[in-house]
């Protein structure tokens, strides 16, 4: 068990669970993106019908999350009344759970099990989405990558849960 797996792990017992708000699919590189109420989550691939699903098996990078929370902390940074998710080019938008604590962690939305990887960085696209100084808005609230570990189905309405990750036996 890594060091950053056992530090964010003291957080899991004591979260609630949020709720996954939104779904967004990605079809091809600066493709429109197609918006859904419901995906299937392809086991170390990603979600069917993502640009990334089957682009890079084994990727830390085959699902992006955005907290809701932070979608409003970046609208106000940039004094923008709504920002529509897809602008963000996350899969999905949830809310009523920290993201960032989950890192390194697995959690479940529907029948998936994911594993936070890491921050999800803004991309320079930000700029072109958001306007001038979207990138720098996007910093540090861009939400978080995750890899599947268990695929299955999601759903908007789904609940997030955090799910102890079993250290392995020597």
């Amino acid at each position: 068990m890594s060091a950053l797996h056992k530090l964010f792990a003291r957080y899991v017992p004591t979260m609630s669970p949020g709720t996954l708000n939104w779904i967004g699919l990605r079809p091809a590189r600066k493709a429109p993106m197609i918006i859904v109420e419901t995906a299937n989550a392809l086991e170390e691939l990603g979600l069917e019908g993502d640009r990334r699903c089957e682009a890079t098996p084994g990727s830390a990078r085959q699902v992006t999350i955005i907290n809701q929370e932070h979608i409003e902390v970046i609208e106000k940074l940039l004094n923008i009344d709504s920002i529509d998710p897809s602008l963000l080019r996350r899969n999905l938008v949830v809310s009523g759970i920290n993201l960032q604590a989950l890192r390194h962690q697995y959690f479940q939305i529907g029948d998936v099990i994911f594993e936070a990887t890491a921050q999800c960085h803004p991309c320079r696209r930000m700029e072109q989405n958001l306007g001038v100084g979207g990138a720098a808005a996007v910093l540090g609230h861009g939400g978080i990558c995750a890899k599947i570990i268990k695929g299955g189905k999601i759903s908007v309405g789904d609940q997030i849960l955090p799910v102890l990750k079993e250290e392995p036996s020597n």
